[in-house]
């Protein structure tokens, strides 16, 4: 295993589109271990964030100059019904916040020396047995799949010989201060925590602190560049998930949703099945063979910690 090169001692750390779920651990993260962490975010409030609107060069992109680390987040939820409109806003909010960002690093003289680009675990065929590795992942074709494929062949277009490019092929983040899990607390709790459909569907996740962890270890080894897998090692079903939630939370039952009752609830809750019901199958295997220690490997860990 190499060893790692860039300077541990402070960074300067570009995050863009850092003010989610994801961009305030990471800031918080890499901040508490005496790194600069700036974010380019389209509301300013803070003296580190800067103004962007991702997807037209500005002041924002000297920044970039002199920075070790650049990472990308930006994209449109997917948390949303897929209208024409609202695919058309997931694509091209990713796309061109990648397109722009690699202006920008065209014109530094010096460059960042990583550059992490979001991407998603949704890139992988819907798999009940298929363990899906980076290596031998299967990835599909649907509008999901297609968005992840031309969002990563833009990142990996352009080669910059001194850039490493890293695309985190990210699964669902279970953290208690943002994303989908503060959700499902919130309908186990209600009594509706059984679970989604036939039940059998793949879990892929991810504890929020080994995701932090994780982008540490990348950016500190030097061969850990193209895609990687960031998600925990060990998936489940969504029924386990779902009994082993209830469990923790002391819930002692969950209704069940079939798929029926799902397809209606999504209208009113504007959003798609497909979030709940693709079975992610994912393997960390690059991580894991580069000494990756995963604080929270299992899900009975997870859950014991953010409950």
């Amino acid at each position: 295993m190499q060893q790692p090169t860039i300077n541990q001692n402070k960074m300067k750390i570009i995050v863009a589109a850092g003010t989610g779920f994801l961009g305030k651990n990471l800031e918080k993260y890499f901040t508490e271990k005496g790194n600069e962490v700036y974010i380019l975010t389209r509301n300013p409030k803070r003296k580190n964030e800067i103004h962007w609107d991702a997807k037209s060069l500005g002041e924002w992109q000297n920044q970039l100059e002199n920075s070790d680390v650049l990472i990308n987040l930006t994209g449109k939820s997917v948390d949303c019904r897929y209208t024409e409109k609202n695919k058309q806003e997931i694509y091209s909010s990713r796309i061109n916040s990648t397109k722009v960002l690699q202006q920008a690093v065209d014109h530094c003289i010096n460059k960042p020396k990583i550059w992490l680009n979001a991407s998603s675990a949704t890139i992988y065929i819907h798999s009940e047995n298929q363990l899906n590795t980076e290596e031998n992942g299967i990835i599909g074709d649907d509008f999901s799949m297609n968005i992840c494929k031309s969002w990563e062949k833009e990142f990996f277009t352009v080669k910059n010989e001194n850039i490493r490019k890293v695309a985190l092929r990210t699964s669902i983040v279970l953290g208690n201060n943002g994303g989908a899990f503060p959700k499902l607390k919130l309908i186990t709790k209600l009594g509706l925590g059984g679970k989604q459909g036939r039940g059998n569907q793949n879990v892929s996740w991810i504890h929020i602190d080994d995701f932090c962890k994780a982008i540490e270890h990348i950016i500190d080894h030097e061969n850990m560049r193209g895609v990687i897998n960031i998600t925990a090692p060990n998936p489940l079903s969504n029924k386990e998930f779902m009994m082993k939630l209830r469990k923790e939370m002391k819930v002692p039952f969950g209704l069940n949703a079939p798929v029926w009752q799902l397809e209606i609830a999504s209208i009113f809750l504007k959003t798609e099945t497909e979030l709940l019901l693709k079975s992610r199958n994912v393997y960390p295997e690059r991580l894991v063979n580069n000494g990756f220690e995963f604080s929270y490997p299992t899900i009975e860990s997870a859950f014991k910690n953010l409950i």
